[in-house]
């Protein structure tokens, strides 16, 4: 009998048993990866700037590719995008080092199989692959909703309630897209230093062994992503708005803002520890899968000193 996939909210007390139990190795992961936190902190002051020009090119870009103007979801998107992508490129340094580095950390201990530095190159080699494969799953949904834009343009659909149908309904398949995109890449990271190399193979490993699992995937990713919003949220709130107002001593601001990037990068190592366990529970559930579809039939051939020959045939055993 095929056994179902683990419940989600086992998978995340195994995880959260497992980082209080040694929660000195998770600091020290946090520590490896307090620099990225940090970096992607102090380069919120820079998203006005950098993500201004940014956006205005994706803006040109929309409107070249047929997508009105009067369309708020993609308004919406170009500012999103344009503050993803100067955040990504302010932090990229930090986060191909220090934040694998504390990841590949994590994963050899859970794993207790090779050193760091074996699987720091692995999960480099798919962390960036990762990446073209998040740029092919935005173009893929641009290229989606152009295509039924322009369809919909041609059949003469062109009133105000339909542009807000059509935007909430964008919206909703991008989350989709996005959010599968995302657990795909996750599991590809953790799973890769269990691979021989990582990389596009083990994306497609990560393809597999979500297949019929997307809503467990999705239920452990969405604690972790709401807890680093918060903390995100948090430092905006303390640390951004005390600095812009003044009403604080810069050094209580950065000692404050230095804890809470630290926070963050807590939540950076209970997200890699779950991403890990979620992984361990698809592997095992595989196996499983494929050992109860067998059938449960073996041959037994005993000889005995009398030269006579049992043959044992047994059937599969009752499950009830």
């Amino acid at each position: 009998m095929k056994k179902t996939m683990e419940d989600p909210s086992k998978i995340m007390r195994r995880s959260i048993h497992t980082f209080l139990q040694h929660y000195h190795r998770a600091t020290t992961a946090a520590a490896v990866a307090l620099p990225f936190s940090t970096a992607l902190f102090l380069s919120q002051p820079f998203f006005s700037s950098s993500s201004s020009s940014i956006h205005m090119k994706l803006n040109t870009l929309f409107r070249g590719a047929g997508f009105s103007s009067s369309l708020g979801f993609f308004n919406i998107l170009s500012l999103k995008l344009s503050q993803t992508l100067s955040s990504s490129l302010l932090t990229l340094p930090f986060s191909l080092t220090f934040l694998l580095f504390s990841k590949a950390y994590i994963i050899k201990l859970l794993s207790n199989n090779h050193d760091s530095s074996v699987y720091y190159f692995r999960i480099l080699k798919t962390c960036i692959c990762n990446s073209f494969f998040l740029l092919s799953a935005n173009a893929s949904a641009f290229a989606l909703f152009f295509l039924a834009s322009t369809i919909l343009d041609s059949l003469g659909f062109s009133s105000r309630n339909f542009y807000t149908l059509f935007s909430l309904s964008s919206a909703l398949i991008y989350s989709i897209i996005l959010a599968n995109a995302f657990v795909i890449s996750n599991l590809a990271l953790v799973s890769s230093p269990s691979s021989s190399s990582g990389g596009y193979t083990t994306l497609l490993k990560a393809c597999l062994l979500l297949h019929g699992r997307t809503s467990t995937a999705l239920a452990l990713a969405l604690p972790t992503n709401l807890g680093l919003a918060g903390v995100e949220a948090l430092f905006r709130y303390r640390v951004m708005r005390s600095f812009y107002k003044g009403d604080r001593d810069v050094a209580w601001i950065a000692i404050e803002g230095t804890l809470i990037a630290y926070l963050y990068a807590l939540f950076l190592v209970l997200d890699t520890v779950v991403n890990f366990f979620f992984y361990q529970s698809c592997v095992e559930n595989e196996e499983e899968q494929k050992i109860g579809g067998d059938d449960e039939y073996s041959i037994k051939i005993q000889i005995c000193e009398s030269d006579n020959t049992k043959i044992c045939i047994k059937g599969p055993k009752s499950l009830f």
